[in-house]
């Protein structure tokens, strides 16, 4: 099967329309113009403010989506299923993808393009220059009707409400628009709750709630929007100019040249091809699909069962949306919400990133000898010929940083380092940016978006719901409440507050898209970690950590879908595999919230913090890795109790605090030496040998 159809059936988003002909033409042509809107923004900001350009900008998106993604109003596939009386087969996915979706060459209908045309109107009404029944009169009259909308200010509102939420069901699913209207529920009957509950407010008629949402800073033009509209839709069309340049195929040729001496050298491949591969795609589920469609021959050979070579791509592919330069696209809206630049956003994923691939990669050690892994053959040069030939394609990802450290804005600093990628494009003759093909990679980035920019947009109606009602604090107050029920010790607080926190977030994520599930988590969970002392930067990082956790989280994990779908293996087992190698990402949110300490992880407190921090977390992920693998490097296998004195002291030294770190560093110590001891006792003949499982 076609790697590009596998990732779109487990992606956050789901594939639209394969269009041909005029239409095909057309869309081409509008995405076009909002690319250029986009890179003109950049260095000709619009006169009337960043709201102005944004109304332009969801113009021009909104009604391709409904060109774009099918109706397809079925039901899911699970309820069709029991309704037809078959079991749902969890390991076999079928042909349509999830929820019934899949690319297909039909046009747009008739209802399709009275949506688009209704969907241009609601999105260009605020600056419509002539009175219209008491409302238009340009964009300054509308804005000076901000808490005064007449009939046709809150009608047109109500049109595009209803267009925005129609919109995400068509690309994400049904699961979005359900939180969306039960947040619009909540400031509607809101005031009808007992006054004395915590969650109950004053209420909200109609009127005032489409005003939140259409004509303020915190609604369908808020930061999400803005973030999509300058910051996302540029990395995107910066990933399509890469991806067309050749440089995804060079990320995995490199890493198999890199270790193709090496006994793990399927295994180190398939994770250093994870985390370049990050700089071309956004996505977990997508990334997984791509290294996997090129690794998992190679994983076979070497002898790696299905699930867990599934569980290995999965965790990789995540890891992309985690690691610098690019992270995913909620990392955007932390810096717009902090108010900091996207470098520091960077600066503070970098140790996180180094411990979470360490992990990994310290898995893969384990498993190559407990498991008999073989040394397979990778065709593939040297290294250095392959750097010499291609190496320019690094080239453009550090210019964005370099130009980031110089004070270069991020929307800049990816403007220029595209351009840079497509100059170098002509070094290679087959993937030179011909006007063509230029033309191609613009409109894919932009094709990209949609989802998203549908997506941030409908999130105004969380945001501006949460921000009229006050929902965010009194939620915050209940969080810490049901922590503060079980101990009144403030680190106990902290810790208990930071696990309830973690779980909703990894619940929160099973149902909504990551730059979703990060703002709403921003908006109810951060309000209750901050209340308790934790710095921004490091609830900001929590949130969006296991926001984009939901991607390898059980029962959904899409990533670990979309690699069980590339390796053929069970699903289930390739969901634990995942967990395991994705453990450290878990854990280290936790330690970077729960003690000051932990700021060092993200590089905030001094050289001596960021040692201490790093050095200890990373025993921790070591000793982590050893427990759950049941194998100590060097030394033979673990049996079930060194193991769960492994994950003890894994577990404390992640309490970044001298007294548990000393408890950790000698649990650590026992293990180790449990290990010795059953090496001795098994023999020269009797230890586990390297092909059998301990």
């Amino acid at each position: 099967m076609d790697p590009v159809d596998i990732a779109g059936r487990f992606e956050d988003e789901k594939p639209g329309r394969v269009l041909t002909g005029p239409i095909a033409l057309a869309l081409t042509a509008a995405t076009l113009a909002i690319s250029l809107l986009a890179l003109w923004q950049v260095f000709r900001p619009l006169a009337q403010g960043s709201k102005y350009y944004l109304i332009f900008f969801l113009a021009g998106v909104l009604p391709l989506v409904f060109l774009v993604y099918p109706a397809d109003l079925r039901p899911p596939r699970r309820l069709r299923e029991l309704f037809a009386g078959r079991a749902s087969s969890a390991s076999a996915p079928d042909a349509t993808g999830s929820g019934g979706f899949r690319p297909t060459g039909s046009g747009p209908s008739r209802v399709d393009w009275l949506l688009a045309a209704a969907a241009l109107a609601g999105c260009l009404y605020p600056v419509l220059p002539i009175a219209l029944a008491g409302g238009g009169g340009g964009y300054d009259a509308f804005l000076d009707r901000q808490g005064l909308l007449v009939g046709m200010d809150v009608a047109m509102g109500s049109v595009l409400l209803f267009l925005l939420l129609e919109g995400c069901r068509r690309t994400t699913g049904w699961i979005l628009p359900a939180v969306c209207l039960l947040f619009l529920g909540y400031g509607y009957y809101g005031g009808l709750l007992p006054q004395t509950w915590a969650v109950a407010h004053a209420g909200l008629d109609f009127g005032q709630l489409v005003d939140a949402f259409y004509n303020s800073d915190s609604g369908f033009y808020g930061t999400p929007l803005d973030v999509a509209a300058t910051y996302i839709v540029l990395f995107t069309i910066y990933g399509a100019v890469l991806d067309l340049s050749g440089a995804g195929r060079f990320f995995v040729n490199l890493s198999a040249a890199a270790f193709r001496r090496s006994r793990t050298a399927a295994g180190r491949t398939a994770v250093a091809s994870g985390f370049l591969l990050g700089t071309v795609s956004g996505s977990g589920a997508a990334t997984t699909v791509s290294i996997g469609a090129v690794t998992w021959p190679i994983l076979r050979r070497a002898g790696y069962p299905a699930e867990r070579a599934g569980g290995m791509l999965a965790a990789a592919g995540v890891g992309a949306i985690l690691s610098p330069p690019t992270l995913g696209a909620a990392a955007f809206i932390i810096a717009e919400y902090l108010g900091v630049s996207y470098l520091q956003v960077l600066g503070w994923a970098v140790v996180p990133t180094v411990l979470y691939y360490l992990g990994i990669v310290l898995s893969v050690e384990i498993d190559a000898r407990r498991s008999g892994v073989r040394a397979a053959s990778l065709a593939a040069g040297p290294a250095w010929r392959l750097l010499a030939r291609s190496g320019y394609h690094f080239a453009s990802l550090f210019a964005i940083v370099g130009l980031l450290a110089v004070g270069l804005s991020a929307t800049r600093a990816v403007v220029l380092a595209t351009v840079l990628a497509i100059v170098l494009s002509f070094l290679d003759r087959s993937h030179r940016l011909t006007p063509a093909r230029l033309v191609a990679a613009l409109s894919n980035g932009v094709r990209g978006v949609l989802a998203v920019t549908v997506v941030c947009a409908a999130a105004g109606v969380i945001t501006a719901t949460t921000t009229k009602t006050g929902l965010g604090p009194q939620a915050a107050a209940l969080l810490v409440g049901a922590a503060s029920a079980v101990s009144s010790e403030p680190a106990v607080v902290l810790a208990l507050t930071a696990l309830l926190a973690a779980v909703a977030l990894s619940l929160l994520g099973l149902a909504v898209p990551v730059t979703a599930s990060f703002v709403i988590g921003w908006v109810i969970i951060g309000p209750a970690l901050l209340d308790l002392g934790v710095s921004a930067p490091a609830a900001a990082m929590f949130v969006f950590y296991f926001a984009v956790l939901s991607e390898v989280s059980p029962p959904t994990a899409l990533a670990a879908v979309a690699a069980a779908a590339v390796t053929g293996g069970r699903l289930v087992p390739t969901m634990w595999h995942t967990l395991r190698y994705a453990l450290p990402a878990y854990l280290i949110p936790l330690a970077f919230v729960i003690t000051p300490t932990g700021l060092g992880l993200l590089g905030i407190g001094g050289p001596r913090r960021i040692l201490v921090a790093a050095v200890v977390t990373a025993l921790g992920v070591a000793v982590l890795a050893v427990a759950a693998g049941g194998w100590l490097p060097g030394v033979g296998a673990a049996g079930a109790p060194e193991r769960v004195i492994g994950g003890a002291a894994g577990l404390t030294l992640l309490w970044l605090q001298p007294v548990p770190v000393a408890i950790g560093a000698v649990l650590a110590g026992v293990m180790a030496v449990g290990v010795f001891i059953r090496r001795g006792s098994a023999g020269p003949s009797g230890g586990t040998r390297a092909g059998s499982p301990a």
